[in-house]
C-alpha cells in the first residue's frame, strides 16, 4: 500500500447527498474526524425525498438540528394528507389518509413529529452544521479508485475544477454514492429484487391560479388518476411553486426529448381539470423507481449507505429515511471502534441489522406504490399482496398503518444484535404501530439540578445509557466499570425523590411501568435500542454491571 498520501482521515465518505452529509453528522457528534467527497459541485437543487418519518426526526434532533430542519420546512408544516381523485375539479377526490398523526398519538411514543422537508431545503441545513463538527467537506471532488489492505483505505480523489489528484488514507470507507455505486460495484457486490419498478419525469412548474383551485386542501402529495393525464401533484410552497411527476415509458420508445414544455403544460392541464390553468416550466428531472437490495453491506473496510446498499420505490419516502437510519447506525459503531471502546466485530452487526430491514421496507415501498396507484407503476397482480398490515383504508385510512409508517421503526424482533432476542423492539404499549423490537422507551423527564425539560430518548447518542429505579445502586457502579472496560457510560437514577438524577413529569414509577426491578436497570446502545434489562442485583454491583457489559460487548 502506498505511504505517501495527501491526506490521512479516520473515515472517507464518498457522496455528497442526504445519506452522506448525515454520516458526516453522526460520525461528527461522535468527534470523529473525517473527508467527504462529492462529484457535483453543490447540493441538491431539485425538490425531492421529502417526508421525514419520526425515528429520524429523532436522530436529527439528538444531533440538535430538528429545530433547524423544521425552520427549513416551515412552509408546508400544515400539509399532512394524501389525497387521490381523476382531477382536482371534480367530485371524485378521496383520502387516502387526510392525517399523518391523526389524534397526536405519537406524541405518547416520542417526543418528535413526522416532517415534510423537501432534500434540497435539508441538505444546506447538514452543510451549515458538519464543518463545524469535524468534516472536511469537498464537492466537485470525484473518487476515481480505491484499494484497501487489513489496516485501512488508500483512495484517489479528483478535483474537478482544477483536475488535481491526492491520495487519501483513511481507516474505513463509507459509500453513499448513489444507486449506481461505483464503489459497490468494483467490489463486485450484487444486487436482489425486482429491479425497474417504473419511470417518471419530474417537471417543476409556477402556477398562481392553482392555489386558487386547491382552496384548503393541504396535502403531501395528490394523485391524479384521469387515463390519459394521470400524475402525482406535490406542492413547494402551497402559492405558486409546485412539482408534477408524469409516467414516462422509456419501454415503449418515450425519450426524455417528447416531453416538451408544451406537451408538460397540456399534460398537467389535463390532469388538474383546468383547461386554462397558468403553467411555467421551470425544470425537469428524469427518475426512476427501483426494488433493489445489496447482497452485502460490508466488504473489509468498506461499508454501504443510502441508495448505493438499496433502492426502494419513493411512494411513502421510505428509501431517505431508510439510508438516513443506515447512516446513524453504522456512525456509532464506527466511533466505538475508532475509539477503542469495542472491536471491529461490533462493525459486523451493521449489516447483519440493517440489511433485514431494507429488504422488508424495499417490499413495503414497492406495495404502497401499487395502493396509491402512483403513475406509471403497473406492478404484475400477483405481486400486490392481498392485505398489508400498514396500507392505509381510503376515507380515512387505517389509523395503526399510518402510525406505524410515520414512526418508522422498522426492526424485527432479534435483529438488533446485542440485544436480548426475546425482547419486543418496540415496548408494549407501542404495540398499535404493528412493529415488534426493542426500541427504548419515550419519557418525558425533569433534570432536578437544571430543571430543564428532556426525553429519554435526548439520553441516547454518545455512550450506552444505564437507566435504573431510583435508589439502586447502578449509578454509583457505572464510572468505574466504564473507566475499566473503556467504554462510554452514562446513567441515571429516574425517581421522584432526591436521590434522582432525572425525574418523571407524569409521576409514575419508571420501574413499573418500563419492566425493571426496584433493583434493576435498563441498558441502552447510543442508537436508543435497549442492549439489556432488568439486571438482578447482588452483593457486587459493580461486578454485575461489568459481567452485564462485558456480555453485551462480547456478542461484537
Amino acid at each position: 500500500m502506498k505511504e505517501n498520501v495527501d491526506h490521512r482521515v479516520p473515515v472517507l465518505i464518498v457522496g455528497g447527498s442526504l445519506v452522506g452529509l448525515c454520516t458526516s453528522l453522526f460520525l461528527g457528534r461522535h468527534g470523529i474526524t473525517h473527508m467527504l467527497v462529492e462529484k457535483h459541485a453543490g447540493t441538491s437543487l431539485h425538490p425531492r425525498g421529502r417526508g421525514i418519518n419520526v425515528r429520524t426526526m429523532e436522530l436529527f434532533r439528538v444531533a440538535e438540528v430538528e429545530d433547524r430542519i423544521r425552520e427549513a420546512a416551515s412552509v408546508l408544516a400544515d400539509n399532512h394528507g394524501i389525497l387521490q381523485g381523476g382531477s382536482l375539479t371534480g367530485d371524485d377526490q378521496e383520502w387516502l389518509f387526510e392525517q399523518i398523526d391523526p389524534g397526536g398519538a405519537l406524541a405518547r411514543f416520542s417526543p418528535s413529529t413526522w416532517c415534510l422537508c423537501s432534500q434540497n431545503d435539508i441538505e444546506p441545513v447538514l452543510m451549515s452544521v458538519t464543518p463545524t463538527l469535524g468534516a472536511d467537506l469537498r464537492f466537485s471532488t470525484e473518487l476515481l479508485s480505491f484499494e484497501q489492505d487489513e489496516s485501512g483505505v488508500t483512495a484517489i480523489v479528483k478535483n474537478r475544477e482544477t483536475g488535481e489528484h491526492s491520495t487519501v488514507r483513511a481507516d474505513y470507507l463509507v459509500a453513499a454514492d448513489g444507486p449506481r455505486s461505483p464503489v459497490r460495484e468494483q467490489l463486485r457486490i450484487g444486487q436482489s429484487g425486482p429491479g425497474d419498478l417504473f419511470h417518471n419525469v419530474s417537471i417543476t412548474f409556477r402556477s398562481r391560479m392553482l392555489a386558487d383551485v386547491i382552496g384548503d386542501r393541504r396535502f403531501i402529495v395528490c394523485y391524479l388518476t384521469k387515463p390519459d393525464a394521470d400524475g402525482a401533484l406535490l406542492p413547494v410552497d402551497n402559492r405558486e411553486r409546485w412539482v408534477f411527476h408524469a409516467p414516462w415509458h422509456p419501454d415503449r420508445g418515450e425519450t426524455l426529448e417528447d416531453f416538451t414544455d408544451e406537451r408538460c403544460v397540456e399534460h398537467i392541464r389535463r390532469a388538474v381539470g383546468a383547461p386554462d390553468l397558468d403553467v411555467e416550466i421551470t425544470g425537469k428531472a428524469p427518475w426512476h423507481a427501483a426494488e433493489r437490495v445489496a447482497q452485502r453491506y460490508v466488504a473489509g473496510r468498506v461499508f454501504l449507505a443510502g441508495d448505493s446498499a438499496h433502492e426502494m420505490s419513493p411512494t411513502g419516502a421510505f428509501g431517505s429515511n431508510t439510508g438516513i437510519q443506515d447512516a446513524h447506525n453504522l456512525a456509532w459503531k464506527l466511533a466505538a471502534v475508532l475509539d477503542g471502546a469495542a472491536g471491529p466485530g461490533l462493525l459486523e452487526t451493521y449489516e447483519a441489522e440493517r440489511l433485514p430491514v431494507a429488504r422488508a421496507t424495499s417490499e413495503r415501498a414497492s406495495a404502497r406504490s401499487a395502493e396509491h396507484s402512483h403513475p406509471g407503476y403497473e406492478p404484475e397482480p400477483e405481486s400486490v399482496p392481498e392485505s398489508v398490515p400498514e396500507a392505509p383504508a381510503r376515507g380515512g385510512g387505517r389509523q395503526n398503518g399510518v402510525l406505524s409508517v410515520a414512526m418508522g421503526y422498522r426492526y424485527a424482533q432479534g435483529a438488533v444484535v446485542g440485544a436480548d432476542p426475546d425482547l419486543p423492539v418496540v415496548p408494549e404499549r407501542m404495540r398499535l404501530c404493528g412493529d415488534p423490537g426493542s426500541r427504548a422507551p419515550h419519557l418525558w423527564l425533569r433534570d432536578p439540578v437544571e430543571g430543564r425539560r428532556k426525553s429519554t430518548v435526548d439520553l441516547y447518542e454518545r455512550s450506552f445509557v444505564l437507566l435504573s429505579s431510583e435508589g439502586t445502586p447502578w449509578s454509583g457502579a457505572a464510572g468505574s466499570v466504564a473507566k475499566r472496560m473503556n467504554v462510554r457510560l452514562d446513567a441515571y437514577a429516574i425517581g421522584t425523590g432526591a436521590e434522582a438524577d432525572l425525574i418523571p413529569e407524569d409521576g409514575g414509577d419508571w420501574a413499573e411501568t418500563h419492566g425493571t426491578t426496584p433493583a434493576g436497570a435498563v441498558l441502552v446502545r447510543p442508537d436508543g435500542f435497549v442492549a439489556w434489562r432488568s439486571v438482578e442485583a447482588v452483593a457486587d454491583p459493580e461486578s454485575v454491571l461489568y459481567k452485564v457489559l462485558t456480555t453485551v460487548l462480547d456478542r461484537y
